[in-house]
């Protein structure tokens, strides 16, 4: 008995995200709407967007901006999809913002396999448009990036389902549940920008 207790730990734990150390394993459940503030230093990581143009992700996508940044992979089958359609919805919520005042950014967290190409399909299907960039890069970078902002996974599987939501200008960053409605991103977007909190 003690040996099924045992795997069912192991496979309970692989699709979670590394406990800090002193929480005795202690992790407590996340809840559909959480948020979380959180700090964070953002690297300027050189990878390319969906059209193929190299970036850097802190100086051209973040530098004095508010975004949303979620963490997908085009292959995935289950948590991206409806990430990747939250996203389409949240840019189509934000109408002129999008791109202009807030910015929507998709790291993919398998890039030996999202090609800009794959990316560019990828979003075409949830409404890609002005305002949502993705990116891929080398994997080493790419890897330094995830760890950076708390989204790395050993393997594109084990990846949760995470956004960030900040405004660069005052420093500010939320950690959500990346499987939160649009309109609950919506708000934090707002109130990141300076509107109703």
């Amino acid at each position: 008995m003690r040996p099924h207790t045992l795997t069912l730990g192991v496979l309970l734990l692989a699709g979670l995200p590394a406990v800090a150390p002193g929480h005795n394993g202690h992790h407590p459940k996340p809840k559909p709407a959480s948020f979380e503030k959180v700090k964070l230093q953002i690297p300027d990581t050189p990878l390319r967007d969906q059209e193929g143009r190299p970036v850097h992700f802190y100086s051209d996508l973040v530098r004095g901006k508010v975004v949303a940044v979620n963490f997908v992979f085009t292959s995935c089958t289950t948590v991206c999809l409806p990430m990747g359609a939250g996203f389409g919805k949240l840019r189509t919520m934000l109408g002129d913002k999008a791109g202009k005042d807030v910015h929507l950014i998709s790291v993919s967290v398998d890039p030996a396999t999202d090609t800009p190409a794959k990316l560019k399909a990828w979003s075409q299907k949830f409404g890609a448009g002005r305002g949502w960039t993705l990116v891929t890069g080398d994997r080493d970078e790419v890897t330094r990036l995830l760890k950076s902002l708390g989204a790395y996974a050993p393997n594109p599987e084990a990846h949760s389902p995470l956004v960030l939501l900040g405004n660069d200008a005052s420093g500010e960053w939320t950690r959500a549940n990346g499987l939160s409605t649009p309109a609950q991103l919506a708000a934090l977007l707002d109130g990141l920008q300076g509107g109703k909190r």
